[in-house]
């Protein structure tokens, strides 16, 4: 897909899933389009294109011949600015329809209030007319535009199930008032529903509105996030410190940060110490202790002491701009388990006018009193409480709100599609160095065969393991530095994989590494093969040590298991999940760090493209598998896991292979990740239960299947409360996650 562009183009004019499919569908027939996601809660079509096939102003217009309103995407627009053009259309939508419902709402008591006097006052029925086509063409009107609009694409929604039902019950109303003669010559009574009219705009517009200000408490955590944004930075300039805007900072100018003062950029400390709180970002509530070559993120506090920064990345390759992008193509993704209702959406509208001339029909042959005005005012209530705006909102509401809670939890879940997998996840498999264990191992033991070898032989090792990239290499060479060995001159280096590595230092030829390497070069390790097991037993890594062709010594390095390890390994006990550590390490030393972290499954003396194949059996085996890794060695194994959970270091948050990034570097998240998921999944499920239960007894109900047992017979304002009510029972039943307790 390295030829393919992503655009994200803003609609508008939808509200309800059988919108969101239409869109969708028109989309995935362009030439070009790969893949299409329409999301109603965010207004937006997520579209992935060949650039040479097609451009986004032809997305736009196919679009817009769908009935429904979009603009070109604004590249120039940073991801704070789009966010915070969105929450204020939404504030702006919620202000529009709030004042509507009222009017309409008030307008409608007032009908209603005057209905018993028509029959004493028959003049009060053409008052009630002027102020129904009134409401309808202001506080109304977008049903009816929009309902016309698909109308003319041959197609139908939402709007179009609202503008039948009360256009029908209007029509109906103005003939009685015109010509009621009409109605009694037939032995019909001549009456009018301008109060229901009003009424079911009103109803429905107040599910609206309650619909609006859901949607903008499910971008919660995402507005707190593009609020942690400063404005202004103070940047030391020709000696003197003055106050900018932020967007006129460059890399490397030094920025001054006082104790309580918000970091307003990426950087790295330059002068000075503190402590940072980054709970915002990582979810860890324990500030972090900053010094010089410490870097700092745009965004987190300063608690105690001043410091001055060097600014690096900036604006959107920034780490809040980077969790903001991340997180808003997160919200404005589809889980998997949309599709159901998208099927039914499609089918739905016109299943629900065909019952609805049915259910006319019925009661115009079987009624035997009043057949012709309970048929109409039932086919009315069908199609009134069938409007499919819950199904629509099932899903995109818990995928938003789940996003953020993730967020706040130091867990960026990359869309819906990952939040869903990983709610499935049985297995979850963990890299050692780094994940497990801390990442920082440390020189604990180092024996000479020559006593009084220990010093030398440590600055001759150093010297060769200073060429290597490995963590234990780097170890090794800190241990050299800080018990003063002179490191010689290495040459000829080269690294055996999985085994070690070889050189020549000041004359010397060296080969530090594990049992296999010495058996490679006939190296005897019998003398400190009881101490390397004893090491090994303990958790610590052992080295041995050969010189010029005969054993010198032996190292051995530890990395400790990071504190939240042991816990966050009993949580993914307690979820169901299997538990399996990867790790290049002998078996003796991988199990001693299993047994301290209370994992029983152990793969060791695994190269890197065996985290793969180990992966890949799991998976043959029918499980479900998680990968957590750092996001860079790991990489291959975490596109091969069905989730790829990668180590944030609150710098690198954007680990192409992973699916989720644990931000604190801390497993625990990991074990959030999988319980948010399976409580979004079971979110997501029940609002489509009710969503289709609703429907499924609604309509029937509103038809009047009841009426012959019970006298039971639904008015269509009756309907259209009933029909807000679902809609907003939705998004509340969303809007829970944000409540819930993750352990």
């Amino acid at each position: 897909m390295a030829n393919h562009t992503i655009a994200r183009i803003p609609v508008t004019g939808m509200t309800c899933a059988a919108c969101q499919a239409r869109v969708q569908k028109t989309l995935e027939k362009q030439p070009g389009v790969t893949e299409a996601s329409v999301n109603l809660m965010m207004g937006t079509a997520t579209v992935t294109y060949d650039p040479a096939a097609v451009q986004p102003a032809a997305l736009v217009s196919a679009i817009e011949q769908t009935g429904y309103g979009a603009e070109l995407p604004k590249p120039e627009r940073s991801a704070f600015e789009e966010q915070e053009a969105r929450d204020k259309a939404t504030a702006e939508e919620f202000q529009e329809l709030k004042w509507k419902a009222i009017a309409s709402g008030v307008v409608g008591a007032l009908a209603m209030a005057v209905m018993p006097w028509m029959h004493q006052m028959m003049w009060i029925t053409w008052p009630l007319l002027v102020v129904t086509a009134l409401v309808m063409a202001t506080a109304g009107r977008h049903f009816y535009v929009r309902a016309w609009k698909a109308f003319t694409h041959h197609s139908a929604d939402m709007n179009t199930l609202v503008a039948l039902g009360t256009g029908a019950a209007f029509l109906y109303s103005v003939i009685a008032t015109v010509a009621p003669g009409f109605f009694l010559s037939r032995g019909v009574s001549a009456d009018v529903y301008y109060e229901a009219v009003i009424l079911i705009i009103a109803f429905i517009l107040t599910g609206n509105a309650f619909e609006a200000r859901a949607k903008r408490n499910t971008a919660t955590a995402l507005r707190a996030l593009v609020q942690l944004q400063p404005k202004t930075a103070r940047v030391l300039r020709n000696l003197v410190e003055q106050d900018i805007p932020i967007e006129d900072v460059v890399a490397g100018d030094l920025v001054v940060v006082r104790p309580g003062e918000r970091i307003p950029v990426d950087g790295v400390v330059h002068k000075g110490e503190s402590a940072v709180d980054e709970s915002m970002l990582t979810g860890e509530s324990l500030p972090v202790a900053k010094k010089p070559g410490d870097t700092v993120i745009g965004g987190t506090i300063n608690r105690t002491g001043a410091f001055r920064l060097k600014a690096t990345t900036l604006g959107e390759a920034s780490v809040l701009a980077q969790i903001v992008k991340l997180m808003r193509d997160a919200q404005g993704s589809r889980a998997p388990i949309q599709a159901l209702a998208d099927r039914i959406s499609s089918v739905f509208v016109p299943i629900v006018i065909s019952i609805a001339i049915a259910t006319f029909a019925t009661w115009a042959i079987v009624a035997s009193d009043a057949s012709f005005v309970k048929g109409f005012a039932a086919a009315v209530t069908v199609l009134i409480i069938a409007c499919p705006c819950a199904m629509g909102l099932a899903v995109p509401t818990a995928v938003m709100v789940a996003t953020g809670k993730g967020a706040e939890l130091g867990v960026l879940i990359k869309g819906g599609e990952a939040l869903q997998r990983a709610g499935d996840v049985r297995t979850i498999v963990l890299d050692k160095t780094g994940t497990v264990t801390e990442g920082k191992p440390t020189v604990t033991d180092l024996i000479a065969v020559t006593s009084g070898d220990e010093q030398p032989l440590l600055g001759q090792v150093a010297a060769l393991e200073a060429m290597s990239e490995h963590p234990l290499a780097d170890a090794i060479v800190r241990a050299a530095k800080e018990r003063g060995a002179v490191m010689g001159t290495a040459e000829g280096f080269a690294s055996v994989t999985g085994k070690g590595v070889t050189g020549v230092v000041d004359g010397a030829a060296l080969a530090v590494g594990n049992a296999a390497l010495m058996a490679d070069y006939a190296i005897d390790v019998t003398p400190l093969e009881a101490d390397a097991a004893r090491l090994a037993d303990a958790g610590r890594t052992p080295m041995f040590v050969a010189r010029d062709g005969a054993l010198a010594g032996l190292l051995a390095v530890a990395d400790p298991i990071k504190d939240t390890s042991r816990t966050a390994i009993q949580r993914m006990h307690a979820l169901g999940l299997e538990v399996v550590m990867l790790t290049g390490d002998t078996e003796r030393t991988a199990k001693a760090i299993a047994k301290e972290a209370g994992i029983e499954r152990v793969v060791a003396s695994v190269l890197p493209e065996g985290k793969v194949a180990e992966v890949k059996r799991l998976q043959a085996e029918g499980k479900v598998v998680a990968m957590v890794g750092d996001g860079i060695n790991d990489a291959p194994a975490l596109a091969q896991a069905d989730v790829g959970m990668a180590i944030g270091t609150g710098t690198d948050i954007a680990a192409e292979a992973a699916d989720v990034v644990l931000m604190r570097g801390d497993l625990r998240a990991a074990a959030h990740a999988v319980e948010l998921s399976r409580r979004t999944m079971a979110t997501m499920k029940q609002n489509l239960f009710w969503a289709f239960i609703y429907n499924v007894i609604g309509i029937p109900v509103a038809a009047g299947v009841l009426f012959p047992a019970f006298g039971l017979l639904l008015t269509p304002v009756m309907a259209s409360a009933a029909m807000a009510f679902s809609s907003v029972s939705v998004v509340t039943n969303s809007l829970r996650l944000r409540s819930a307790r993750i352990a």
